[in-house]
């Protein structure tokens, strides 16, 4: 209901979720609920300190094959998450779950009404009716736990100001806020794809740091967005502020409705979670693979893999990154040429640079140089160039000071005002008494 308020991207819902409490366990086994709301509390700070620092703009390196992967390991794990529903159970659960799944696809051709009511819901209307007339031998919401019979108070952690506490709680509020944020910022980009407009991130980071401290001090864990009911609102019209507000009120009236929402069958939820992974998982994504980079494939599937075997979104994200920027940097690397002409036979040559030279390249740059060639002067030309890292200054470096070892006279020209300002920070080969040391006396 905060998020409703104070979020970046309409239409998003945000709550507790699986991902967030996975790295709660250790926390609460050792130290007890009170300590899980007082992480709760610092994640919200932190969060909000993530806001004003602007972090969300990192999800720029978060490549389109990362997001695709993501997408499509979170749709995998919906659905597995319904298959403890489907096994070991009587007929019935199958037919029900498929007369869900006929009336959520088929219900919005019908006119006047097929568009105006989302089918989701009509299924789960349509589906507790015949369960509670028919009074068959199915489980349902009722068989999963006690449903909340009271409002939520408030409750201020009962846990001593004190360091000890905090280093206690800090690292397991650390690992809340890069999840929660990770999860929402990648939930977000799903929801702008899907309305075509835009949202604001660095807003999203403040107002999931401002629900979660409204959370704690209400006796709720962290949240964060939440793809499938994102999902399931967005697919459903539900594109502002308003929806979320109402996902939250609807929520709060399970007090007073609570027996008759224990009276929903699991067959109709299944159906509805079977419907919002087959619409989450990317298709395009599978015949995408045939025309696609093997690197861009690669990044999809490891994202994917990762995910899915950890069950944790934030890591399979990270492996996902990681392997995008490897990638990146290889082919950029491999994007260097270095050519060479004879100014004057035995006298002096010429070479032209073009490409960027960095970390990944230095080699390849340093490999390109006749070092060995007996000749008076050599002029490297570095116009196309660009410099971008300490490691190509000592790519240079190298050049230089072993042309010079030679007896050769080396000339740069063309250095462009950003590459100068690199070169010259970090190059030694201007330097007389680095240079002769590097030389070793000579």
């Amino acid at each position: 209901m905060i998020i409703a308020f104070t979020g970046g991207r309409p239409g998003m819902i945000s709550a507790a979720t699986g991902a967030m409490a996975l790295l709660m366990v250790t926390l609460v086994r050792e130290h007890g609920l009170e300590y899980l709301l007082a992480a709760t509390l610092l994640t919200g700070v932190l969060q909000i300190i993530a806001g004003y620092l602007k972090l969300a703009d990192l999800m720029r390196f978060v490549s389109r094959s990362v997001v695709t992967g993501f997408v499509n390991a979170l749709a995998i794990l919906i659905f597995m998450a319904q298959l403890p529903e489907l096994t070991d159970v009587t007929w019935h659960v199958y037919v029900m779950t498929l007369a869900g799944l006929g009336i959520i696809y088929l219900f919005p051709y019908l006119p006047v009404i097929g568009k105006s009511i989302p089918s989701p819901l009509v299924c789960i209307v349509v589906l507790t009716a015949v369960y509670m007339i028919s009074g068959m031998d199915i489980r349902s919401v009722g068989d999963m736990g006690e449903l909340p019979d009271t409002l939520p108070v408030f409750l201020w952690p009962s846990v001593p100001l004190t360091l000890e506490t905090l280093w206690i709680i800090l690292p397991y509020a650390m690992m809340l806020t890069v999840v929660g944020l990770l999860e929402s910022m990648m939930t977000a980009t799903i929801v702008d794809d899907l309305t075509d407009t835009p949202s604001n991130k660095n807003r999203e980071c403040k107002g999931q740091g401002i629900a979660n401290i409204g959370a704690g001090l209400m006796g709720g864990m962290a949240g964060c967005a939440m793809i499938g009911q994102s999902v399931i609102n967005i697919k459903s019209g539900g594109r502002t502020r308003l929806s979320t507000l109402i996902a939250g009120v609807v929520l709060l009236m399970l007090v007073v409705l609570s027996d008759l929402v224990s009276q929903i069958p699991m067959a109709a939820l299944v159906a509805v979670m079977i419907m919002v992974s087959i619409g989450t998982f990317s298709w395009e994504s599978i015949r995408d693979l045939k025309k696609h980079p093997l690197s861009t494939n690669i990044v999809m599937l490891a994202t994917v893999a990762v995910t899915v075997s950890t069950h944790n979104l934030a890591i399979g994200v990270f492996v996902g990154v990681l392997l995008a920027a490897l990638f990146f940097a290889n082919k950029v690397g491999n994007i260097l040429y270095i050519g060479s002409r004879e100014i004057e036979a035995g006298k002096e040559r010429e070479y032209q640079v073009v490409g960027q030279v960095f970390f990944a390249s230095s080699e390849r740059f340093t490999a390109a140089f006749d070092l060995k060639e007996s000749i008076e002067k050599v002029t490297i030309d570095l116009s196309r160039a660009h410099f971008w890292d300490v490691t190509a200054v000592q790519a240079l470096d190298r050049v230089v000071i072993k042309f010079r070892r030679e007896g050769t006279e080396v000339e740069l020209v063309g250095l462009s005002e950003a590459s100068a300002t690199v070169v010259d920070r970090y190059a030694v080969h201007n330097d007389p008494e680095a240079v002769e040391k590097l030389m070793g006396g000579h």
